[in-house]
């Protein structure tokens, strides 16, 4: 059986190949193509869009890649429509997987080939995301926090939300031309029965990056305590400022208590270039640090192998998705998989993924001073009540992210794919 992935990054093989940084997201696909890839049954090919002039093609670990010249994935672009002929000309796929709704270079394989068969994996919904992208900042905040960059980019918060208003009518459309939609929670199943009644809805949970299965468990001895991990924190939704007005009501209690947040310093303008790079939200961020005196509880990590990831949970006394939404966030099944303590937001597909108490805590969004209490709970539990949490966690995530049961759950979903005739 034939099958096309489409694909929104360069994976790491074919960008190694052509001297290209590999890529520090989008893991979870990796080990999967490459279980995909050994099977007998499979031939893959995996193609995405880069800023070339020619379709490249590569053969690289038993996966054929394809590289189609396209400047902007965000928008429609015609010209694709021919090249994605020719590469399933060639290749001659019996189901196509799109993975993500939210870039439109797979609708033009959609609308040039669209009585081929097609599978879509639903990541997380933008159109729905579009509802919480301010994260319960006011709108008078963000205009109190326009920079430069906001201004000459027309890359405001208020822009982001627009943006995302725009993906999710291509994404509407993806999920509208598809017989076949790919998720893993109540969430994501709720919103693409929403969009499109008839569609056919597989469940089939992600494999996450090889090295978390196989890392070292966290333990309490060599955590550092009071130390907080965000996985990222770059925009509004991700929820960096919810935790900033929970350590304002525990910095007393935990005068060395940290927040390590991974991705780039969004508040960094110590020199010119910083500061006319400074967003808006991140203007915001650094304003709440100053203005609650919580310059010495924050450090920005930048960007993190899959290697450093895997230090950073092991080293926090407690992992945070402080999230306005998500569908079903990986930072959260790689914390559990380390058996690291978990808080989240009760927020979409989150309470799919842990149950409050038992593999982690649950909190509403809004509600900072739940936040606060539940870290002052994680910080005082004895190692013994943080042991349990941590196995009782990992091993739900063991089950939920299996490689090899999911791969042979994605097999059966092309399998049906390729035969239903509706």
């Amino acid at each position: 059986m034939k099958i096309l992935w489409i694909v929104n990054t360069i994976f790491p093989s074919p960008s190694i190949a052509m001297g290209l940084n590999p890529p520090v997201v989008g893991g979870w696909m990796y080990g999967l193509a490459a279980q995909l890839s050994e099977s007998e049954s499979i031939s893959l090919a995996v193609v995405t869009t880069y800023s070339g002039k020619e379709i490249k093609k590569l053969e690289l670990d038993n996966i054929d890649y394809y590289l189609l010249p396209c400047k902007d994935q965000s928008k429609y672009d015609k010209s694709l429509e021919d090249k994605w002929e020719r590469v399933c000309t060639e290749f001659e796929p019996d189901v196509i997987h799109i993975h993500g709704t939210e870039y439109a270079h797979g609708m033009a394989c959609m609308k040039k080939l669209p009585n081929l068969k097609y599978v879509v994996s639903i990541q997380g919904l933008v159109g729905v995301c579009e509802r919480y992208y301010y994260a319960g900042i006011s709108q008078n905040d963000f205009l109190k926090n326009i920079t430069f960059r906001d201004i000459v980019k027309w890359n405001s918060v208020f822009g982001g939300r627009r943006n995302f208003k725009k993906r999710g009518i291509i994404e509407r459309e993806y999920i509208n031309r598809t017989q076949n939609v790919i998720g893993r929670t109540s969430w994501d199943y709720t919103h693409a029965k929403a969009i499109n009644p008839k569609v056919n809805y597989h469940f089939c949970n992600e494999t996450l990056r090889d090295g978390f299965y196989t890392a070292d468990k966290w333990s309490f001895d060599k955590c550092k305590p009071h130390t907080i991990f965000l996985s990222q924190a770059g925009y509004p939704i991700k929820g960096l400022h919810q935790v900033l007005k929970a350590l304002v009501i525990l910095k007393d209690m935990y005068p060395n208590i940290k927040v390590r947040v991974g991705g780039s310093n969004i508040i960094k303008s110590s020199t010119l270039l910083d500061k006319l790079k400074l967003s808006g939200y991140g203007k915001y961020i650094k304003r709440l640090i100053k203005e609650n005196s919580l310059e010495n509880h924050i450090e920005f990590l930048g960007a993190l192998t899959e290697e450093e990831m895997i230090k950073e949970y092991l080293k926090s006394n407690v992992f945070i998705c402080p999230s306005s939404i998500e569908n079903s966030p990986n930072s959260v099944g790689e914390a559990q998989l380390l058996g690291v303590p978990v808080i989240a937001s009760y927020v979409g597909g989150v309470a799919d993924m842990v149950e409050d108490g038992k593999t982690g805590h649950l909190y509403r969004f809004e509600e900072v001073e739940m936040l606060a209490i539940l870290i002052d709970k994680v910080f005082s539990m004895q190692e013994e009540q943080l042991s349990i949490l941590g196995k009782n966690a990992t091993e739900v995530a063991l089950k939920r992210h299996n490689p090899y049961t999911n791969a042979k759950r994605m097999i059966e979903i092309y399998k049906n794919a390729r035969n239903n005739n509706n």
